[in-house]
Order: structure tokens, then sequence, then C-alpha cells
């Protein structure tokens, strides 16, 4: 699938975006973490997929590969808080690896202080050699391509390559709607936020898979490529940094397709923060983005208390 040979510039963006010794690009293996409140999706595994999945550390966060089963974690606000908002948290990392910490657990622990029921989303990726030696040469080999002068693929190009993200999105929006009650949520309100793939994860699941009836979808320094806008599309609000390496300085058809639909969209587009930001870069407007995207969700009535 060509969308993830930006995986090689998604790497040097990331060193870009996060202030960090240099020592600290490295990836460093580590024992996989306690995930004790990881929910099974069941979805099924990954075609030829053979290696084991594996956790390390790179620009100083937590990362996985070689996700073969999906799970979804949830991260509940003090009922004292809760909104009745749900929102699916999907990392990113060019399909070839989560960035779990950076832009899975941090962004929903700040999601349930607010009030909003968080699940990230551990999808299914790409297989990689099993060995640390071998990522790397997988990663190196991704650099050079990545050199080479090509069109991107668009959302709706890519839903053929991500069935199995997809499926996974979808098992996480169905089992959050199953135990609505239990987890205080209010099964019309329930959305998904992606970062870098995994907005266009988000993006997919809302183009080929209208019937999960997202109640709203962000997609974060994402894909701005057009797309054909389903007929009960979601409200959207976009976020990309103007020195995006990815991203930046292709046209926003994305915003234009959901325009000329007439459907809700709010675009923020900040003057830097590169890509990979998370909940932003420090030292640029980037840092804004979260509570814009909180704003932008209580005035479309997302955040009403129960």
């Amino acid at each position: 699938m060509r969308w993830s040979i930006g995986f090689g510039l998604l790497a040097s963006a990331l060193a870009l975006a996060t202030p960090v010794l240099a020592q600290d690009a490295r990836m460093t293996a580590t024992a996989a973490p306690a995930e004790p409140s990881a929910i099974p999706l069941n979805t099924g595994g990954v075609k030829g997929q053979a290696a084991s999945e594996a956790w390390f550390r790179q620009y100083g966060v937590a990362m996985t590969r070689n996700v073969t089963s999906a799970t979804l974690t949830p991260f509940l606000p003090d009922p004292a808080k809760a909104t009745g908002a749900a929102v699916i948290v999907a990392p990113g990392g060019g399909f070839l690896m989560l960035s779990m910490e950076n832009e899975g657990w941090r962004v929903a622990k700040a999601l349930a202080d607010r009030g909003i029921a968080a699940f990230v989303l551990k999808y299914r990726l790409k297989p990689t050699p099993a060995d640390m030696g071998g990522f790397e040469q997988s990663v190196t080999a991704m650099f050079a391509g990545a050199a080479q002068p090509q069109r991107r693929m668009s959302p709706d190009e890519a839903i053929a390559g991500l069935s199995d993200q997809i499926a996974d999105a979808r098992a996480a929006v169905a089992l959050v709607r199953a135990r609505a009650t239990e987890w205080k949520v209010d099964p019309t309100r329930v959305g998904m936020i992606g970062f870098s793939a995994g907005a266009m994860t988000t993006m997919a699941t809302a183009l080929a898979a209208p019937d999960t009836h997202l109640a709203f979808i962000a997609p974060i320094y994402g894909s701005m490529e057009a797309v054909k806008v389903p007929a009960d599309a979601p409200p959207l609000f976009a976020v990309l940094a103007a020195n995006d390496p990815l991203f930046a300085n292709k046209g926003f058809g994305l915003i234009e397709s959901w325009q000329k639909a007439g459907k809700p969209v709010e675009f923020h587009l900040y003057q830097a923060g590169g890509h990979g930001f998370g909940l932003g870069k420090k030292g640029t407007t980037s840092t804004g983005w979260f509570e814009d995207f909180m704003h932008w969700l209580d005035a479309n009535g997302m955040l009403v208390r129960q």
C-alpha cells in the first residue's frame, strides 16, 4: 500500500517535532507494558504475519509494532465530570507501528480529564521483521523510497488496503455502544480522532463504514486530499501545521469536499508544529489545538452533561 511509504518522512518529522536528545531517535526494544484494561476486539489476525507484537521506545515515547490482535483500552472520566461524549483514539505510525504514548494514552487522559470517555484503539498493522535490526533496515529503505517524488494516496484510494483497520474501528465503536450504560456514554455521541495514519484510519472508517454513524471525526495532521463525502457524513474537525513535511503545501481538498457537500467542518492550520506533535509542540501555536477541539465539541452540543 503506497500510503506506508511516507513512514521514513514520518520518522524524520517526529524528530523535528519533538525536542529530544539525538540518542532518543534510536529504537530501543522494551518489554511490553502491562495493559490490564485492554479489551480484545476479536477481529482476527494479520495475513502473512509471523512475528509477535513488539514494543520499543523512540523519541522518548512508547511505541509498538507487529500488532496482530486489536484491542481497545478505556480511559473513563470521573463520573462527576462525565459529559456522556466518547472518542475512539487512533494513534499514528505509518501503519508499521503505533505511537501509543504520544498519540494514544496522553490524548486519552487529556480527554478523560475533560469529562470525555476515551478509548485507545490498538489496531492491526502491516508485518515488519521480528528483529529490531531488520525493522530498522526496513525504515531506512523507506527513507530512500520516500525521497522519490510520487503522489500520495487519498483516503478514498487507501480504503481498499485498510480493511483490517476499518474492521477494528468498526468493532471499537460497536463495543463502546454495547457497554454505553456501564461506561456512562451516550451512544449517539461517539466520535473518532486519529493522528497521521490514525487520521487516515478515522477518515477511512467514516467514508467506508458510514453505518458506524460516528457523531464527529477529527483527523489530526492527516491527508488533505479531496474525498467523496457520504450523504450522512459527520461533522469534521481537522488540524495541520503549515510546516508539516508530509501534508502541508498540498492544498486542502478534504476541507473543500466537506464544504461543497454542505457538511459541518472546522479547520485549524497552525503556523508551526511539524508532524507528530501529539497534544502540541512546545513553543508553537500547535499547542492550542486541543482547547480548540474542546470548544468545537461544546459548540456542537457534544459536551452536554447528563
